[in-house]
């Protein structure tokens, strides 16, 4: 094997000679190979878009080069004169090459290995140091890499049956990303920036009136605009309310009926006054207040949480707080009612359960449960629905703490193109090679290297 051979059988230049190379060293004793290489005759000329053979422009560009996987502790730069054409469909660009994408100044190979690192778990800033790039082009070169593998986005909308909407913030100041969900394949098939009902039609707009009509089930939390999105644009499909959201309101308000009921005991301890000196009977009440106040104030968690996950000490103060406190007892207990509904599999049961729950709540003269009752008599259809097609937003929201890991890792985000970019590159079915196990790759014209491979 020649020197040419091997270096153009590392490089992955498969389209293209080599046509000679130079090491090149700096101050510092960093060094860097320079290799040159020539297109061949079938690969010349062609537009970086289409792919199409174009006639010559002009070469007013020289030679071009791109930064390709390092030997070592050598940087290795891969240079060809490249010329522009003049494309009858894209007008006047510079000539594509099959090692590198349009515009950009990596090899693919360098652009998968970035994206590859921070998939197995490394910070932009970590594979930016150990590339010996920029911090931002570690997010370019991701972007790359989706676009490359997934070309065509709108195949992830063909047979969708069941999906879930949700937002999820990813820096401070509300600022919200709208994520869609494939509950069949538990994979993210949309992501843009904002939240609100014209973030959610632009998603509907995007898929063919087929797409639109193939979708039975649609679940979400309780905002009005995904109920009104849904049907506009997919009036067929039933709307599902996530049973975790409707125990959530019941927790917010039963946490509000705490905090009253906290006041309350404190209030009480506070009118006791100090007692008198040697007045054991009063100490001890007042003791006995404080302790009630306390216990109170600090059964957050023994009364959000479920009966069988309690810990023993947890137990013992939901008991003295049932003993005690009257309504916020029946609040617990209203609360463990609402939950155990959703446990039922007869969506009829569900139906009749809740009605007898909201009638209840009704009369509670609790007025954090009175105002829940307003909200479920309002979702119970939505709620019904989802007891019926046995669905939730668990997924959805296992997804967004899998996206706040990443903008965690990656330190934040300062460009929504590059971060979205990664969510549909990392939380989907999508798998990025490590560069030796991909393909020799010729022009792409226009297709993914997937399908290329």
């Amino acid at each position: 094997m020649t020197v040419n051979r091997l270096l153009r059988e590392l490089l992955n230049v498969k389209g293209a000679s080599v046509a000679g190379f130079d090491l090149r060293e700096h101050e510092g004793g960093a060094k860097t190979l320079v290799v040159h290489v020539r297109l061949y005759k079938r690969d010349k000329w062609r537009c970086p878009v289409c792919g199409r053979k174009c006639p010559v422009h002009d070469y007013v560009c020289g030679e071009a080069f791109w930064r390709g996987m390092d030997f070592g502790p050598v940087r290795v730069v891969v240079g060809s004169r490249v010329p522009r054409v003049c494309c009858p469909g894209h007008g006047v660009l510079t000539a594509g090459v099959p090692w590198a994408k349009p515009n950009s100044r990596f090899t693919l190979d360098f652009a998968y290995s970035a994206a590859w690192m921070v998939k197995c778990g490394l910070s932009r800033s970590r594979v930016a140091e150990r590339l010996d790039i920029d911090w931002k082009t570690v997010g370019r070169l991701v972007e790359l890499v989706w676009r490359d593998l997934e070309p065509d986005v709108g195949k992830r909308f063909d047979g969708l049956r069941k999906i879930g909407i949700d937002e999820t913030s990813y820096r401070k100041g509300h600022s919200y990303i709208t994520t869609v969900v494939n509950h069949e394949t538990n994979t993210v098939i949309w992501a843009c920036e904002g939240h609100g009902k014209e973030v959610v039609d632009k998603f509907f707009k995007e898929l063919t009136p087929e797409q639109r009509a193939s979708i039975e089930v649609v679940t979400g939390d309780g905002a009005r605009w995904i109920t009104d999105s849904c049907a506009e644009h997919c009036p067929g499909a039933k709307r599902c309310l996530d049973p975790f959201h409707a125990v959530e309101w019941a927790n917010a308000a039963l946490d509000a009926v705490r905090v009253e009921a906290w006041r309350r005991a404190l209030e009480k301890w506070r009118g006791m006054g100090k007692p008198k000196n040697g007045d054991r009977e009063a100490k001890e009440a007042r003791r006995a207040a404080k302790q009630a106040a306390d216990d109170i104030k600090h059964s957050k968690y023994a009364l959000g949480k479920n009966p069988e996950n309690l810990t023993p000490g947890q137990q013992e103060r939901l008991a003295v707080i049932q003993a005690g406190d009257g309504a916020l007892s029946r609040a617990h207990a209203m609360k463990e009612q609402l939950r155990l509904i959703f446990k039922m599999t007869d969506a009829d049961e569900a139906a009749a359960a809740i009605d007898r729950w909201t009638a209840r709540a009704q009369r509670c003269r609790i007025p954090a449960f009175v105002e829940l009752q307003r909200k479920i008599r309002r979702h119970r259809e939505h709620i019904i629905n989802a007891i019926r097609y046995h669905v939730s937003n668990a997924r959805i929201e296992a997804l967004n703490n899998k996206i706040k890991l990443l903008i965690r890792v990656a330190y934040g985000f300062r460009n929504i193109d590059t971060m979205i970019a990664l969510v549909m590159l990392f939380c989907s079915n999508i798998t990025i090679p490590w560069p030796s196990c991909n393909a020799p790759m010729r022009m792409n014209k226009g297709k993914s290297r997937q399908e290329v491979a």
